[in-house]
């Protein structure tokens, strides 16, 4: 199996910890496998999500990206 190297945003690093913690997956590469291979059918069924509609979302509300608009 080919073997890749990726950069992850800490949080989604710090959620796949503990789903391996919870026992949901038996290891962190089995976790992004699984993760991935699920994404990638989801995209495949519904295919990329396009909004180009301008708005708040997009520069978060104090202009920051982490902040949540509602």
């Amino acid at each position: 199996m080919p073997k890749i190297e990726i950069n992850i945003p800490e949080h989604l690093e710090m959620q796949i910890a503990q789903m391996v913690e919870r026992g949901e997956f038996v290891n962190r590469e089995e976790a992004v496998e699984d993760l991935l291979s699920t994404g990638i059918k989801a995209y495949k069924t519904s295919g990329p999500m396009q909004d180009d509609t301008p708005g708040f979302e997009d520069d978060g509300l104090m202009g920051h990206d982490d902040e949540y608009v509602f």
